[in-house]
């Protein structure tokens, strides 16, 4: 028999070819495994090195947080020590910008807004102020009542975002007392926000509106303080990082007496649409000072809807301050009239003068107040009856110039300078003013109307009461302040 021959060389090349098929899987495995490995340690590399910084940023600011601690607004005390503003402590509504996406904001501002009584845009103006990224709490109402409270705790969960702080507002304990003097508090606008951007406010600030609220808001309003802290993934606070006490306003005491501005707007309440002031003589001390219609400034502890604010002017604008702006002073202008006539030599004070039914000039008649006029009377029956026939004839003969001079140097036309922004300096018309609006020449009746404190001239009460002044202590003008 023949033996083939032993072919070891063929076993050998398909023992090879059979292994070569076996590692092509796992060679394709191991570089498929090597090019996803690198892929990820590029994207590793990425993450970790070229934005680290940035998203280790945006981690801290996630947990770290700034909670603004609200300084306690100086009191203001009338003469006697007695209290006149103060503060109280309240519950308010904050929250967290950064607590939420700004997918989610929508269904949060909504819920928001019908527990604390707001409108919808008013919650996402004050996101936008701030950015819906910011780590700072801001306030968004103030003041809250049990059941609103009660209301944001039902809802916890899904208003996360929102927490509910005790904080100082401001509190007037005799309401509607030396309301037109006091004024009242409310949040910054974003008009007011342009005009103090360089005073380290913010949007949603609380500060003086008006009255002395206003004019001392730097002294009252104190240095805000705050914390920086740490929160959890559930927004809980872990650690506090940081914590700056804040700093209370200083206190303002007023010349104001209370018992005698309580005085004051009871005369006033029965009067109508008026004002009164009253103050010394001699130092210019500001005694009591009132406006009638008034208002209680409490009602500004929480913001008002407009509804509410057209409701509260439709009962004879409360909020004008009738002591201080301007409208024709009538007869106790004729005091100026009285003076100007003397000093000026032509009338002096032994005059004595006819009154009568009316005074005629440029064809026009300027009518005595009773229709018959008193008979001849001096400066003291002219005064007393209050004639106008006896002071246009003062009036006329010593000329307008001679009017508006003396007029003028009883403050009449200028700010007191009473410590009242809301103040009106009044006018004391003269010719140039007349051809400026009018474009006609100061005539005789415009000099007899403003004898008798009528025509163009306004005058606010306090310039009145200064008026006053200036006869009882011997001819001084004195400046009228309230502190």
């Amino acid at each position: 028999m023949t033996l083939l021959p032993f072919r070891p060389r063929d076993r050998q090349t398909k023992t090879d070819r059979n292994v070569g098929n076996r590692s092509q899987p796992y060679l394709l495995v191991f570089f498929m495994t090597l090019a996803i490995l690198g892929a990820m340690g590029s994207r590793l590399f990425y993450l970790q090195i070229v934005k680290g910084k940035e998203y280790q940023i945006r981690a801290d600011s996630n947990r770290i947080r700034l909670i603004p601690k609200k300084p306690i607004r100086g009191n203001i005390f009338d003469r006697n020590g007695q209290i006149l503003a103060t503060s109280r402590l309240a519950y308010s509504a904050f929250i967290w910008p950064i607590a939420k996406s700004k997918p989610q904001w929508p269904k949060v501002r909504e819920q928001l807004a019908e527990i604390l009584e707001m409108e919808p845009q008013d919650i996402e103006k004050e996101l936008e102020g701030v950015g819906a990224d910011s780590p700072t709490l801001i306030r968004l109402a103030q003041d809250l009542t049990p059941a609103q409270i009660t209301a944001l705790e039902e809802f916890h969960q899904e208003l996360d975002s929102v927490e509910v702080n005790i904080e100082p507002i401001r509190d007037y304990p005799n309401k509607s007392l030396g309301a037109h003097v006091l004024g009242y508090t409310g949040e910054l606008s974003e008009e007011g926000l342009e005009e103090r951007k360089n005073d380290g406010y913010r949007l949603g600030d609380i500060v003086g509106k008006i009255g002395i609220e206003s004019y001392f808001e730097s002294d009252l309003r104190g240095e805000w303080g705050g914390q920086r802290v740490e929160v959890n993934g559930a927004g809980k606070i872990v650690r506090l990082l940081e914590e700056q006490t804040p700093k209370a306003g200083q206190d303002i005491n007023l010349t104001l007496d209370s018992d005698l501005q309580k005085a004051a707007q009871n005369i006033i309440s029965r009067k109508g649409r008026s004002g009164i002031v009253a103050l010394d003589p001699e130092t210019g001390e500001v005694l009591a000072l009132a406006s009638n219609p008034t208002f209680d400034p409490n009602i500004f502890s929480r913001p008002i809807k407009q509804e509410e604010w057209d409701r509260l002017n439709s009962t004879g604008n409360p909020f004008i301050n009738r002591a201080v702006r301007g409208f024709p002073p009538a007869s106790t202008f004729k005091v100026v009239t009285a003076v100007a006539g003397m000093e000026t030599g032509k009338y002096p004070a032994s005059t004595v003068l006819g009154t009568y039914p009316y005074l005629s000039a440029g064809g026009v008649r300027f009518h005595e107040w009773n229709k018959a006029g008193f008979g001849p009377m001096g400066y003291v029956g002219a005064l007393q009856w209050s004639s106008n026939t006896f002071f246009a004839q003062v009036g006329r003969g010593i000329g307008g110039e001679n009017l508006i001079k003396w007029s003028r140097e009883f403050g009449f036309g200028e700010k007191s300078g009473i410590e009242i922004h809301e103040e009106r300096a009044g006018l004391i018309a003269d010719n140039e003013w007349k051809m400026e609006r009018f474009d006609r020449e100061w005539a005789v009746g415009d000099t007899i109307n403003m004898s008798i404190g009528q025509g163009f001239t306004l005058a606010n009460t306090v310039q009145v009461a200064r008026m006053f002044a200036v006869i009882a202590n011997d001819g001084y003008l004195i400046r009228p302040h309230l502190q």
